[in-house]
């Protein structure tokens, strides 16, 4: 195993090596955030190297194979062309200049942070630290996460007594025995064909200046703009900021539009007409609850950390409230609107139209079309579902379900189709002539004037 010299890491050589794409980049995880950085570095020319536990994504991109819908088995092969490969190999680690931790962070069942993805990667990395290395964690957590947890480990577990570099650095006798550690947070959004991923600016926060100069240097390289914060825990409050503003937003917007059902009114057309402001008003839209790795998840990382400081973020935990109790909703309103049709949830066979967490993606994280199947199913209804994502639905950290995908056909046999994700590939048009009930939790079926829709 060929490892490149600490002198060859220090801050000055280490640049050069960045801009000559001569640094080696390591990526652990290899899922909807990691593959995408992986590729957009190779892009950019660099060497760059995959870690993943998960033997059949490894397996799958040694084959030149993709497992996400959006990236293409193309992209994959000539990323390979120029040099990208995956491993579950960690003492590969130690031939990397830089290393981007890209982990999931989800929620016990207690809704508290579940830092273990995080921990076990910093105690696979520690025994293949090299002086000199950077290493970057992107997973969203909580204000502290990167020096209070990954940096004693790493500083704890390595074998040559190396420390997280501190203070300016500048002239430091002991510069051969320090490695750099920053915070950059993620900015994916699964779907959004708008927004160029580079073109999407990348906040850094390092644990000394020259950590952060060199993660700016490093992410520079690939994205359009860098945003330097002075910490990585400020860099991590940025991240849980962006998506707690979606999160109590999203649950303004649900709330109300559970007031105007009962007022007879129609959010989405209220929502629509606020649009027109040209100041001062976003869109926020409602729909069955959130899903995702970020929004449902995010908020509570905050108000677990928040008690350390005997604080209590109310208007957060409300927000989250909320949100959770969406699905409940989408069960009594098929409830309902069944009972409308002289029928019974129990017994009645219920097809869920759309499982992802929102439309025209392949990812489950969070959906909350999982909740809403296992609710119906406590309810004695026989449960079908079409996603033309998920040919098979198994078993992931929070459901079990074993189902495999009805086709749309006959619709007419089920007693309501519930639409939860709203795909671009249905006719809905179609969907609604077919069906005996339409359950519409996404506003779906706008401008189809019929009585079997029920918007919820």
């Amino acid at each position: 195993m060929t490892n490149h010299s600490a002198v060859n890491r220090l801050p000055d050589q280490f640049k050069s090596r960045i801009q000559q794409r001569q640094a080696r980049v390591g990526i652990i995880g290899l899922g909807y955030v990691g593959l995408p950085l992986a590729l957009l570095f190779s892009e950019q020319k660099f060497t760059v190297t995959g870690f993943d536990i998960d033997r059949r994504k490894v397996d799958t991109l040694a084959q030149g194979g993709s497992y996400i819908y959006r990236i293409s088995a193309e992209e994959i092969q000539k990323a390979k062309a120029q040099g990208f490969s995956a491993t579950s190999d960690y003492a590969k680690l130690e031939e990397m200049d830089a290393v981007i931790i890209c982990v999931p962070t989800p929620l016990n069942q207690y809704h508290e942070p579940d830092l273990s993805f995080i921990t076990d990667t910093t105690h696979a990395i520690a025994p293949h630290l090299q002086a000199g290395q950077l290493v970057v964690l992107e997973s969203t957590t909580y204000p502290g996460t990167t020096e209070e947890v990954m940096v004693p480990i790493l500083e704890q577990e390595n074998k040559n007594g190396l420390k997280a570099a501190r203070g300016t650095s500048s002239g430091n006798p002991n510069a051969e025995k320090e490695f750099f550690v920053a915070f950059s947070p993620e900015r994916e959004d699964p779907g959004n064909t708008t927004v160029a991923r580079r073109d999407i600016p990348k906040v850094v926060g390092g644990v000394n200046p020259q950590a952060s100069e060199l993660a700016g240097a490093l992410y520079g390289s690939i994205f359009a703009r860098t945003v330097p914060v002075s910490s990585p825990a400020a860099a991590e409050m940025t991240k849980l900021l962006e998506n707690i503003y979606r999160c109590v937003n999203i649950a303004l917007v649900n709330e109300l539009k559970l007031l105007c059902l009962r007022m007879g009114l129609d959010i989405w057309e209220v929502i629509e007409a606020a649009s027109t402001k040209p100041f001062g008003f976003h869109p926020f839209y409602p729909g069955p609850g959130l899903g995702g790795h970020c929004i449902p998840v995010d908020p509570f990382y905050l108000s677990w950390k928040a008690k350390e400081w005997d604080f209590r973020t109310r208007f957060i935990e409300l927000a989250g409230e909320i949100n959770v109790n969406m699905p409940y909703h989408v069960l009594a309103s098929i409830g309902g609107a069944l009972n409308g049709h002289k029928k019974s949830l129990n017994g009645s066979r219920v097809l869920v139209l759309g499982v992802a967490y929102k439309k025209d993606i392949d990812d489950l994280r969070e959906s909350p079309a999982l909740t809403i199947i296992e609710l119906l199913q406590k309810e004695g209804a026989q449960v079908s579902y079409h996603d033309p994502y998920f040919p098979f639905i198994g078993k992931g950290r929070k459901y079990d379900l074993q189902m495999k995908r009805s086709e749309l056909e006959k619709l007419g046999q089920y007693d309501c189709v519930v639409i939860v994700t709203d795909h671009s590939d249905y006719d809905y048009k179609k969907i609604v002539g077919e069906a005996q009930l339409v359950v519409d939790t996404r506003n779906a079926t706008k401008g189809i004037n019929s009585p079997k829709v029920v918007r919820c």
